[in-house]
């Protein structure tokens, strides 16, 4: 089945995205504003008076408008969406206004010959970076049309000669036809171009996001999978240890045989109704374990002594589901049973910030000199368990006990939610 990228997603990514490319925009345009500034206070001896009043009467409320923006928005996580339209077109409108006012001050032929011309494509050109396709439809009209009405504004004035040779238009005080035909078309190309540019990002934007999202969708059910997949092995592993046990009683104490019958078959039902769910509250993991202690308690009899210590708050957390019973199997199977004397197993639980410790410590006859421990069925499970679910943000330590016995430790990070198997690593 195909995943289709959230719309929401997507826009609110690709949204941060054009946020930050407005805010780098703006300061490269206080810059070129600056830049400007400096250049038309270094110009101004040779310009006439007219010509400096032009560029202070435009430059100056562009630079002040510009240095607005960091007042008034740049505290907000977002900006005003509208401000990647009004700014291009600030922009585009300060060009027109720089070329009217030449033409004004000075002549029509200057104006429309002076490079700042180039300026309407510069602006559009960084379309695409911030703006969203219809923006950049706006913008582009705007840039055509202002253009094309300076220039017959320009004719309206009686003022602008016409000569119909371009080589002839650049040795006189006249622009030709030819070349201002040219010039609009070329600025409507550009303006084509640079709205399509903004289309083609958006399009390459929501593939991206959705390739993203079908990624991350395949991960989180490879994850699953593999949880469950462990899952799967720790219960028939726990269900034919019991049955060993049970059948071991059948002969030689009916009554006790049949009362861990019982038990199993209230464990099952316990465990079996959490099959699905990854991870269990405390609490549950706890009942379960005790249902599973009272069926060994019925083998060893007063031989198996159990201690719980369990911190305040601590049964409100969330714990991979069946974590506790294998390490307590563990420590039953290899600590007490080897035993004469009667063993004692301490389950522990404690909240220390925002983590949560468990221990199973048992008195069991331990590890004996120049063996090496490695790691069963119970604690290899129960690691990956843990790597799948907390990512690195899990301990398991696991122990002998200088006086005698094994202590296992696990940490993780503690948490009233479950974890989302989609999202590795991380904890509500």
């Amino acid at each position: 089945m195909s995943v289709l990228a959230s719309p929401s997603r997507h826009g609110s990514l690709l949204a941060a995205e054009r946020d930050r490319a407005e805010r780098l925009l703006n300061a490269v345009r206080l810059v070129v504003l600056l830049l400007l500034g400096v250049a038309a206070l270094i110009y101004a001896p040779s310009l006439t008076s007219r010509l400096d009043r032009v560029n202070i009467i435009v430059l100056t409320p562009a630079l002040a408008w510009t240095l607005l923006q960091y007042r008034l928005y740049y505290r907000r996580p977002m900006l005003p969406e509208w401000l990647s339209l009004a700014n291009p077109i600030v922009d585009i409108t300060a060009v027109t206004l720089l070329l009217a006012g030449y033409g004004i001050a000075q002549s029509p032929s200057l104006a429309l010959k002076t490079p700042m011309f180039a300026a309407y494509f510069i602006i559009l050109a960084a379309l695409p970076v911030a703006s969203s396709t219809r923006k950049a439809r706006v913008v582009a009209a705007v840039t055509v049309l202002e253009y094309a009405t300076l220039i017959a504004a320009f004719l309206a004035t009686g003022r602008l000669g016409i000569v119909l040779s371009p080589v002839a238009a650049s040795a006189a005080q006249a622009v030709s036809p030819l070349d201002e035909g040219a010039k609009l078309l070329l600025l409507a190309l550009a303006a084509g171009v640079a709205t399509y540019a903004t289309r083609w990002q958006e399009r390459l934007s929501a593939s991206y996001a959705q390739a993203t999202e079908e990624s991350e969708e395949l991960q989180a059910r490879l994850a699953q999978a593999q949880l469950q997949a462990l899952r799967l092995q720790l219960n028939p592993h726990f269900l034919f240890n019991t049955l060993n046990t049970i059948t071991a009683l059948v002969h030689t104490n009916p009554a006790a045989a049949e009362r861990m019958v019982t038990g199993l078959s209230e464990l099952l039902r316990i465990s079996l109704g959490s099959v699905g769910e990854q991870e269990v509250l405390l609490s549950r993991e706890l009942e379960v374990l005790g249902y599973y202690l009272d069926i060994q308690q019925v083998r060893f009899q007063d031989r198996l002594v159990v201690d719980y210590d369990v911190g305040p708050g601590s049964e409100r957390a969330y714990v991979p589901n069946l974590l506790l019973q294998p390490l307590v199997e563990n420590a039953i199977k290899h600590g007490i049973a080897p035993r004469a004397e009667a063993g004692r197993i301490s389950v522990v639980a404690r909240q220390t910030d925002d983590r949560l410790t468990l221990e199973v410590v048992d008195n069991g006859v331990g590890v004996q000199p120049g063996q090496v421990i490695h790691d069963g069925v119970g604690l290899r499970n129960s690691r990956q368990r843990l790597r799948s679910l907390y990512g690195d943000s899990y301990r398991l330590d696991a122990v002998p006990v200088p006086a005698g016995g094994f202590r296992v430790t696990i940490e993780f990070p503690f948490h009233v939610e479950p974890v989302d198997t989609g999202d590795q690593g991380v904890v509500s």
